[in-house]
């Protein structure tokens, strides 16, 4: 079942940012693979691509880390969607585009792959998907892999 997805991107950074239209197949593979048999017919998403300085003070205040990391998901206040929901807002994403940047230099991966991977990432935390224990995160890793080469896009846990 495929369902409609807008995708709400805000730009608060000097950095070149994906576009929303960019954004979309994004979001729709990774709630299509977590909701293969129950995605609502439309669903919404916000992304908004931060500076260091925002997303530092964002760790910080959500998280209590004192440092600006990739990605945050903010999932909104709901239960996961059943066959009778229509429509579904899942959250916010905040990305911190400098450290996406640095990452994907440090990484050797290329910056629209890495954006990709940290959207479905933040998506499936969206969703109720966790990677605190070794079970859930190779339930959630296993997704990510799947769905990212649904889009094209190489095993992002593959050693480099």
């Amino acid at each position: 079942m495929s369902c409609q997805v807008w995708v709400d991107r805000q730009k608060a950074t000097v950095l070149r940012c994906p576009t929303a239209d960019r954004l979309t197949p994004w979001v729709a593979a990774a709630v299509a693979a977590a909701l293969p048999d129950r995605a609502p017919a439309v669903v919404g998403v916000c992304a908004r691509f931060v500076d260091a300085a925002e997303g530092q003070a964002l760790n910080q205040q959500y998280r209590h880390k004192n440092y600006a990391t990739n990605v945050l998901s903010f999932p909104f206040d709901t239960p996961l969607p059943d066959e009778s929901d229509q429509e579904r807002y899942l959250g916010d994403l905040v990305l911190c585009q400098p450290v996406l940047v640095e990452e994907a230099r440090a990484q050797g991966k290329s910056l629209t792959a890495h954006t990709a991977h940290l959207i479905v990432h933040g998506v499936l935390h969206l969703l109720g998907f966790d990677h605190e224990t070794p079970a859930q995160a190779e339930e959630m890793e296993g997704l990510e892999i799947q769905v990212l080469a649904q889009l094209g896009f190489e095993n992002p846990y593959r050693e480099r």
